[in-house]
C-alpha cells in the first residue's frame, strides 16, 4: 500500500500508476483518493494551454479530467536523469518530492509532485502540489546535441553562399519580414529569441541603444546584479565557472555581445519600436521600426514580444515646486556615475535599490548626499539574507532548480517567503534598529511576505544593503522624509521647519510606469484597455498578461530577472510554435476548444 511503504521511491512511484491509471478512467472514483483536501495544481502549458493554479482537492477533480480527456497524458514515470525522489521541507511542511516526466498527445513535459499524508484518511500519502509543464512539442523538437544541425548547407557546397554568407542574408531582412518581431534586447528579449530559433521560428530582436549590452552598460557606474551568478545564466549557455558571484554591469553587458553572436539571434541595434496596429484578418501586425541612420523599415510580423522590461517608462512625479530649482535633476534612469560630484551636495528622492546605490554612489565620490524617503522600504542585507530566496540554487541542478521554482503554486510561495523574511529580520536585527533609530520608514510586504512579492507585485520597494544603509544608520549620508519637505526653490529643499538642504544634483529614483502605460503609447487607449493590467497578480495565482497568451492576438510580455526569463520564455517560446503549427488558436478562448 502507497501509505505503508518506507521507500520513497517505491511511494512517488505507485502514485504516479495510480494517477495515470485514474485519468484514463471515466470517472473520478480512482482520483480522488489522490489528492490532499489542501493540494494545488499548476499546469504550465501541458494539460490546458495555459499557465494556470486549481487550488483545493475538489475543484482539481472537476478540472482535470476533462483537461485529461482532451490532452491524452500517458507514460508517466520517475526521471531517472533528474534529481532522485526525496524528502524535503516546502514552505514549512514536509513531503515526498519526486520529479516526473510524461507525455501528451502532442507533446513531451516535466513534473514534479509532492506527496504528504492524509491524517483525514489512516495518513495515506496523497499529492500535495503538483506541477504538470510542457517542455516540448512532438515534431518540433530542438535542434541540439545528437539532433543539431549539419551545416550541409554551406559545408558541401565550395561555390555558395558560406555560413558568414547566411548570417548575414538572415539578419538583414532584405526580402522578408520576420515572423516574430521581439522588442527589447535585455535578458527578456535575448532569452525568448534564443528559444525561438532553436525552434526554427525566424525572429528578429530591435533595440533602441547603439550597442548590443547598453541597456545594462550605461546603467550607474557602481552596479552589480544582486543576486548570486548560479541563479543568472541565460537559456543553453551557462555562465563560465570562474565568474564572479555578483556579476558587474559591464561584464554582463559583453556577455549579452557574446551571446547573440554565438547563438546567431538577429538583432539590430539603433531600431527605436515606434508603434504598431493590429490586422486581425491577417493576423499581423504592421509596425514602424526607424533605425539610427534615419530610415524608417515597415514590418509584417505575426508576433510581437514586448521584452522591455517590468517597466518601460521612466516615472517622474508631478512636484510642480522642482522646476525652481537651479541645479540639474536627473532620473536614475540617465544617472551614470558621481565624479563630476566631488564636493558638491546632492538629494536622492527615493529608497529603493537604485536610490541607495546612487546615493552610495555620490558618496563614494565625495559629494555630500540626503537621501529622500518617500514611503517604507523593505531593507535586508544582500548576505546571507537577499540569497535566501535562491538557496536551492546552491545544489542541484540548474534544469530541477527550476522545475522546482515553476512548480510553487502563489499560496504556498507566499507561505514560503514569509517564513524567509522572518528569518531575514533576525539576521538583520541590528542593521534594521539603527535604522528605525534614525528614523527610516521599514516594513517587510505585504503580509510580511518579503522582497521577493514587492518585486512581482509592484517591481520594487526594496533595497538590498551592499553598504548604503550603514551609512544611512551611521549619519554618513543623512536620511529626510519627502513628508517634510514644503517645496523645492533655488538652491534646493526647504523643509516645513524652515531649514533648506541645500543642492546642486537632484536624482529622481523614483522608478517607473506601468507597462500598460508603454501599450498606450505604442499602440493606443483601445489595445491597452483591451490587454489589461500588466504584472502583479490582480485576483489571481498567476503574473497577469505574463508569458502566455493576452486578450490581444498576437501580443505577448516577458519580463523579469534573468532567471525568470530563463525559466519562463521556454514556455512563451512553445506557444507561440504551437500557433505557428496550428496546434493552439491565436485568440484567448475556452480550452474545451482547444486541438
Amino acid at each position: 500500500m502507497l501509505d505503508k511503504s518506507d521507500d520513497i521511491s517505491v511511494a512517488a512511484d505507485h502514485w504516479l500508476l495510480q494517477f495515470e491509471d485514474a485519468l484514463a478512467s471515466p470517472d473520478d472514483v480512482l482520483l480522488k483518493p489522490l489528492f490532499h483536501p489542501d493540494s494545488y495544481w499548476r499546469d504550465v502549458l501541458a494539460f490546458t494551454w495555459n499557465i494556470q493554479t486549481v487550488s483545493r482537492a475538489f475543484a482539481i477533480l472537476e478540472e482535470l479530467p476533462a483537461h485529461a480527456e482532451r490532452s491524452a497524458p500517458h507514460n508517466f514515470r520517475i526521471d531517472a536523469e533528474r534529481a532522485a525522489p526525496r524528502r524535503v521541507m516546502r514552505a514549512g511542511t514536509n513531503a515526498i518530492e519526486a520529479i516526473f516526466k510524461f507525455e501528451t498527445a502532442i507533446g513531451r513535459g516535466h513534473g514534479i509532485v509532492r506527496l504528504i499524508p492524509d491524517a483525514a484518511d489512516d495518513n495515506r500519502l496523497k499529492a500535495w502540489t503538483l506541477l504538470t509543464a510542457l517542455e516540448e512539442l512532438k515534431g518540433f523538437e530542438e535542434q541540439q546535441g545528437s539532433t543539431r544541425p549539419r551545416g550541409q548547407a554551406y559545408s558541401r557546397d565550395f561555390r555558395g553562399p558560406n555560413w558568414l554568407d547566411q548570417r548575414k542574408a538572415a539578419a538583414e531582412y532584405a526580402d522578408r519580414d520576420p515572423d516574430v518581431l521581439v522588442v527589447g534586447g535585455g535578458q527578456a528579449g535575448l532569452a525568448i529569441a534564443a528559444r525561438l530559433k532553436q525552434l526554427n521560428v525566424d525572429t528578429l530582436i530591435v533595440d533602441r541603444e547603439a550597442r548590443i549590452g547598453d541597456n545594462w552598460r550605461k546603467r550607474y557606474h557602481a552596479l552589480t546584479l544582486h543576486n548570486q551568478v548560479q541563479v543568472n545564466h541565460l537559456p543553453y549557455m551557462p555562465f563560465p565557472p570562474n565568474w564572479p558571484t555578483y556579476i558587474p554591469k559591464d561584464k554582463l553587458a559583453n556577455w549579452f555581445e557574446a551571446y547573440v553572436e554565438a547563438m546567431e539571434l538577429n538583432f539590430w541595434t539603433g531600431t527605436e519600436f515606434a508603434g504598431g496596429s493590429y490586422d486581425a484578418a491577417q493576423g499581423r501586425w504592421t509596425v514602424e521600426l526607424r533605425r539610427a541612420d534615419g530610415t524608417i523599415r515597415k514590418m509584417q510580423p505575426r508576433h510581437v514580444v514586448m521584452a522591455t522590461g517590468v517597466s518601460g517608462i521612466p516615472n517622474r512625479p508631478d512636484i510642480p515646486s522642482l522646476k525652481n530649482f537651479a541645479g540639474k535633476v536627473l532620473h536614475s534612469s540617465g544617472y551614470e556615475d558621481g565624479e563630476d560630484f566631488y564636493g558638491k551636495r546632492a538629494i536622492v528622492i527615493g529608497t529603493g535599490n537604485s536610490g541607495h546605490d546612487i546615493a552610495q554612489d555620490l558618496h563614494s565620490s565625495g559629494a555630500d548626499v540626503t537621501l529622500v524617503q518617500r514611503s517604507s522600504t523593505l531593507i535586508t542585507n544582500i548576505e546571507p539574507s537577499a540569497q535566501l530566496a535562491y538557496a536551492a540554487y546552491n545544489e542541484g541542478t540548474l534544469e530541477d532548480n527550476d522545475l522546482i521554482a515553476t512548480s510553487m503554486p502563489l499560496t504556498l510561495a507566499r507561505r514560503s517567503h514569509v517564513l524567509i523574511t522572518e528569518q531575514s529580520k533576525e539576521l538583520d536585527k541590528p542593521l534594521l534598529d539603527g535604522l528605525a533609530k534614525v528614523g527610516f520608514k521599514l516594513d517587510f510586504g505585504d503580509g510580511g511576505t518579503g522582497w521577493q512579492f514587492k518585486y512581482l507585485t509592484r517591481g520594487g520597494g526594496y533595497y538590498f544593503n551592499v553598504g548604503c544603509s550603514d551609512l544611512v544608520a551611521d549619519g554618513a549620508i543623512r536620511l529626510q522624509q519627502f513628508a517634510d519637505i514644503d517645496t523645492f526653490v533655488n538652491e534646493g529643499a526647504r523643509l516645513k521647519s524652515g531649514e533648506t538642504i541645500a543642492a546642486d544634483l537632484i536624482v529622481l529614483a523614483t522608478g517607473y510606469r506601468p507597462q500598460e502605460e508603454l501599450v498606450k503609447k505604442l499602440f493606443g487607449a483601445a489595445m491597452a484597455e483591451r490587454v489589461g493590467p500588466i504584472w502583479g497578480f490582480g485576483d489571481g495565482q498567476e503574473l497577469r498578461n505574463m508569458y502566455t497568451r493576452t486578450p490581444q492576438p498576437g501580443l505577448w510580455f516577458i519580463a523579469g530577472s534573468l532567471a525568470q526569463c530563463r525559466i519562463n520564455s521556454r514556455y512563451l517560446a512553445l506557444q507561440i510554435e504551437a500557433i505557428e503549427e496550428g496546434l493552439l488558436p491565436r485568440d484567448v478562448g475556452p480550452v474545451a476548444e482547444l486541438p
